[in-house]
């Protein structure tokens, strides 16, 4: 029998052990071992460590990290907002399909849920139909909102091309 995932709330010490971990999964030659690679449509760091020092220090944000890095994600909610929102979401590609995903995702809409939030949103680029897929599968919908790519930005890399957007999904916490 295995031992249950811990999963703990990201600490200063983190940071660079983070921004590797996010980088792997998502960029570079590790993040192609797998299936959720941004590699072939962003090129360019995924996050810098003054971005990712900044979100851990940050009180309306909680980064969540799995096991011993296995992965991580963030939920952000402003104080007596009630829409948290859900990022930085990453798993090692070598364990991605082994549930560790899906229990950090479980774990940022409880926390989200427990400090009052009553909707979970993400914002997934429209060119990612198999990522969006395994969201929807997981209770979360389309709302049929797209947002602007933000091109130039620090930390969001350099996209191939000049018309990405984000799909917003939503999923309800209060059910």
């Amino acid at each position: 029998m295995t031992a249950p995932l811990t999963i703990r709330v990201a600490e200063a010490a983190d940071v660079d052990s983070l921004l590797a971990l996010v980088h792997s999964a998502y960029r570079g030659p590790s993040g192609r071992e797998g299936w959720t690679s941004e590699a072939d449509l962003i090129d360019g760091p995924r996050t810098t460590r003054a971005l990712l020092a900044a979100d851990v220090a940050d009180p309306s944000i909680t980064i969540l990290v799995a096991g011993d890095l296995l992965g991580c994600a963030a939920v952000t909610l402003p104080a007596g907002g009630d829409t948290a929102s859900f990022g930085l979401f990453a798993v090692r590609p070598g364990v991605q399909q082994g549930g560790v995903g899906t229990a950090l995702l479980r774990a940022a809409e409880d926390h989200a849920r427990d400090r009052g939030a009553r909707t979970m949103e993400m914002c997934v680029i429209d060119r990612r139909p198999e990522l969006i897929a395994w969201y929807e599968r997981r209770g979360y919908t389309r709302t049929g909102e797209t947002r602007p790519f933000p091109y130039g930005d620090e930390g969001v890399g350099e996209p191939r091309g000049d018309d990405f957007r984000f799909a917003v999904l939503t999923r309800d916490l209060s059910g």
